[in-house]
């Protein structure tokens, strides 16, 4: 596995090392030992897939707060997404700050970001898959969210914005979260 240090403090962009042959490749989605070799302790304990059917669908940006905090490890199974994290942890260096990669079924590419960071992705294809691991089960007390376009975080989304839900246009403002749920 490749691991690329990501400009917000604690995330990775990681490229499977493939082993081609005549039946195709075998590659690695996750070894905790290679992670902790990096200084990442990532213990998933749920699993997720999401399908969204139309280019430029957006999901999130969601993130869980304490007690349940959680890490995700993303990755695209089918089509294609732009893949985003926001530092919403108060007090870190890169507090604010947002990265987006694009991972594909083709590119193999995975994200990894740290507890308190929230996660969003686009999708830049129709029928797009993805397939993530988080190292906490949903718990939907402790779930927080913010809108794909606040201006807090000035996201630049690859695309228009297809199909968003209700839910996701509802978040309150950034400044407007409560820090201490």
């Amino acid at each position: 596995m490749v691991f690329v240090d990501c400009r917000i403090a604690g995330a990775w962009t990681i490229d499977p090392s493939r082993h081609v042959d005549e039946r195709g490749y075998f590659a690695r989605a996750w070894c905790y030992d290679e992670f902790k070799a990096h200084g990442i302790e990532f213990v998933p304990v749920q699993a997720n897939m999401a399908l969204s059917l139309l280019r430029g669908t957006i999901r999130g940006l969601h993130y869980q707060v304490a007690p349940a905090l959680e890490a995700k490890l993303v990755r695209c199974t089918r089509g294609a997404i732009f893949d985003v994290i926001v530092d919403v942890r108060r007090g870190s260096p890169t507090f604010r700050s947002w990265f987006g990669v694009q991972l594909s079924a083709e590119n193999g590419r995975m994200l990894y970001l740290p507890e308190g960071c929230a996660h969003g992705c686009q999708s830049l294809e129709d029928n797009t898959e993805i397939h993530y691991m988080a190292s906490s089960v949903f718990a939907p007390g402790h779930t927080r969210g913010a809108r794909f376009d606040e201006p807090a975080f000035a996201i630049d989304w690859p695309l228009p914005a297809t199909v968003v839900s209700h839910q996701d246009k509802s978040w309150p403002a950034f400044a407007e979260i409560d820090e201490r749920s």
